[in-house]
């Protein structure tokens, strides 16, 4: 089973860490991956319109933020830059294959991006 799953936290979609599935906004899934691909693509478009600026990986996992955006962290004592995060999952997990170009190409990554340094 595919997911395609639309994040919003202080991470990055490709991270990971303990709990990050309570960052999912949205998720739909599919039983192939053409379906799955299709509505990331449609997805990665809409988004695309609403931030200043992109970091995207390889493999269907793209991270999204304005400048701004932050959130005060008080165990960091900083604020946080907030991302919209975006990815194509199989069974919650990676995919190992390459996405289209347009969408890793598209990377405008400057601005400023930090993470919780909390242990």
């Amino acid at each position: 089973m595919y997911q395609v799953i639309v994040m919003y936290g202080d991470n990055e979609p490709w991270w990971f860490f303990e709990e990050w599935q309570n960052d999912i906004q949205e998720e739909k899934s599919f039983t192939t991956l053409e379906e799955a691909q299709r509505f990331y693509k449609k997805k990665w478009h809409l988004i695309c319109n609403e931030y200043e600026y992109i970091h995207a990986k390889t493999n269907y996992l793209s991270a999204f933020w304005n400048e701004g955006e932050e959130r005060w962290c008080e165990e960091c004592v900083e604020d946080l830059q907030q991302y919209k995060g975006l990815a194509l999952l199989k069974n919650y997990q990676p995919v190992s294959i390459e996405s289209e170009r347009e969408f890793y190409e598209a990377t405008n990554s400057s601005g400023k991006t930090k993470r919780c340094q909390r242990s």
